[in-house]
């Protein structure tokens, strides 16, 4: 299987500031392009965790074959 690459990203803003939060592009070195999904997880330290680890492992699990 071929070496792979996670893209993300993270920032914690006050909850009540955040609008609207749109993809992220990402350009190939093949000349197409492709878009990052962007999620919101909103809670205490302790949730937005808890969140961004079963966000995780339910990603992989559309993946079984790595």
């Amino acid at each position: 299987m071929a070496n792979l690459v996670l893209v993300y990203g993270m920032r914690l803003l006050p909850a009540d500031e955040v609008a609207s939060i749109g993809e992220a592009p990402i350009e190939l070195k093949n000349g197409n392009s492709a878009r990052v999904t962007m999620h919101l997880l909103e809670g205490s330290r302790e949730q937005i965790e808890a969140q961004l680890k079963q966000s995780l492992d339910a990603f992989f699990d559309f993946y079984p074959e790595i």
